[in-house]
């Protein structure tokens, strides 16, 4: 989807449309959760604080997120996708892979069936969805962005590989930023210079993500779409107004977030091996720490224990925090619930 929070809120307010806003907090301590095109072209960003989006463009307008709207138009996003296929992998509330290899609609191609997934989402949604289609995931994920907004491209068997080798390095889907600056440090600017590397090469400067580059610089990529995927943690995190530097005040903020995690997870009826705590300081460097027990944590008062414990670990600071946020890993699920039943991370 186009902006999909900020293009919801531009939908339902026409006050709004045509103009920068940023679904977020306003606030001091706030951060762009989506920003519409019109204020991407100041430079403002999902992620961002929202004092550096303010101060990119000053009539930028902060909307207060609607979770409950936005989850209730993904879900009328996928009655769409499954009128044309029943293997649908959701990425979050805005993005999903599709295979269409057999189409429900009998389409002659996946193009004809991404033109009319598109055609659906606008007519019954009023949102604009943008598609990429290819012959694998990474060439999918790649052409969903290379046009946006508003965009149906299309990558074939006959043009990956030149494709390929042309891209930025920065538009390779899991390059990320910091990736991208080492690459460019070796040299590697384009998919070209990426294939040029030996995997040996490639292990020795980005380790267990080697084998990754190399196979999707030569268009390789068999991950399959999976239909049915068990969520891999449940966490819950909060951004402060003020930093704070001592362990009370941060035990204390840690308990309401305790509370949504073990609440969640009794829900979904999903227990966790693996605790992780995050730290996010006021110069934005961010360290986590973790710990992992021989079976799934047994309630809420181990999972409070061993949250407090890992805080207690990361003393004395040298810096405020500004950030704190606790997750539940290795989950396993109930004899009572099947994997399908755990959700999909939306």
């Amino acid at each position: 989807m186009d902006a999909f929070y900020a293009s919801v809120e531009q939908r339902d307010d026409p006050a709004l449309r045509g103009r920068p806003i940023a679904v977020g907090g306003s606030r001091e301590r706030g951060v762009v959760a989506a920003a519409s095109y019109e204020a991407r072209v100041f430079g403002v960003r999902s992620a961002m604080p929202s004092v550096t989006a303010r101060r990119l463009c000053p009539d930028l307008v902060f909307v207060k997120p609607r979770f409950d709207a936005y989850r209730a138009i993904s879900e009328e996003i996928r009655v769409v996708f499954a009128e044309h296929t029943p293997i649908i992998e959701p990425v979050s509330l805005d993005e999903a892979y599709l295979d269409v290899t057999e189409n429900l609609q009998g389409l002659p191609t996946a193009t004809d069936v991404a033109r009319a997934i598109r055609a659906s989402i606008l007519a019954r949604t009023g949102l604009i969805a943008s598609a990429g289609v290819s012959y694998n995931k990474f060439l999918a994920k790649v052409a969903s962005d290379f046009k946006k907004p508003d965009a149906l491209f299309v990558i074939t068997p006959a043009m990956g590989p030149r494709f390929i080798e042309d891209l930025a390095i920065g538009r390779f889907h899991g390059v990320g930023p910091v990736t991208e600056a080492k690459m460019k440090r070796l040299g590697i600017h384009t998919g070209g210079d990426l294939k040029a590397r030996s995997l040996d090469e490639l292990a020795t400067a980005f380790g267990s993500h080697a084998s990754y580059y190399y196979g999707v610089a030569r268009g390789i990529d068999d991950r399959p779409v999976r239909a049915h995927r068990i969520r891999k943690s449940i966490g819950a995190e909060t951004t402060f107004f003020d930093d704070l530097a001592e362990f009370d005040a941060l035990a204390e903020r840690l308990q309401p977030l305790i509370d949504k995690v073990w609440t969640s997870s009794t829900m979904k009826a999903v227990r966790g091996r693996r605790v992780t705590l995050k730290l996010k300081f006021s110069d934005f460097e961010q360290i986590t720490r973790a710990r992992s027990v021989p079976a799934c944590v047994p309630d809420r008062a181990a999972f409070e224990a061993i949250s407090l414990g890992l805080l207690r670990e990361a003393f004395p600071l040298r810096r405020s925090v500004r950030l704190v946020g606790v997750s539940l890993s290795a989950l396993e699920h109930g004899p009572q619930t099947a994997p399908e039943q755990l959700g999909f991370g939306l």
